[in-house]
């Protein structure tokens, strides 16, 4: 048993010590790149450990090599799946398209989670990614959050050749079709 907290305990003890607010503000300024990521590891590296929980955020030798300075993006948006202000959305709609794809299924997850609507039309190339993780993903995503125009951008994900995305494809249907009132 791991004596590390979780991700939620972790956020829930910055917002202790910080603020909501202030916490969620620096999770913007983490995925839009306001704060960089020699930044992050440098004079801001106390916001990384607050949200993180790890005096040593991803564990790696000093200096941190730049390829993997995209896992603050990934950790910034962690974040929003236990606090929220309704301003992120502006910030995740740019993160939908961000380069690195565990951040773009941070965004797919936030929104099912959230059902933030708005977003659904960003994740849609996410269909079509090489991972199945991330087109499941997208496909909650869908299901919890998208409208009927939505379902056929999901349908030929139902003969997808990962087990996953073909159950993730039906229980979107179905929650679509829930949440709609409507067939789909």
């Amino acid at each position: 048993m791991s004596d590390r907290e979780s991700p939620r305990d972790v956020v829930r003890a910055a917002c202790a010590e910080y603020g909501e607010d202030v916490v969620i503000d620096w999770c913007v300024a983490f995925l839009s790149g306001e704060i960089s990521g020699e930044a992050a590891y440098g004079v801001e590296l106390p916001k990384l450990v607050a949200i993180t929980g790890s005096d040593n955020p991803g564990g790696w030798k000093a200096p941190v090599d730049p390829v993997n300075y995209y896992w603050i993006r990934v950790w910034a948006a962690r974040v929003f799946l236990y606090v929220w202000r309704d301003d992120v959305v502006d910030t995740l709609l740019v993160a939908a398209g961000d380069p690195a794809w565990r951040v773009r299924e941070h965004v797919a997850r936030i929104t099912a989670q959230r059902e933030l609507g708005q977003l659904v039309d960003a994740l849609l190339p996410m269909l079509e990614h090489e991972l199945p993780r991330v087109r499941a993903a997208a496909v909650r995503a869908v299901g919890a959050a998208g409208e009927f125009e939505h379902a056929e951008a999901i349908r030929p994900l139902a003969d997808d050749p990962d087990h996953s995305v073909r159950v993730a494809v039906e229980r979107a249907l179905a929650k679509l079709e829930e949440r709609l009132d409507r067939a789909v």
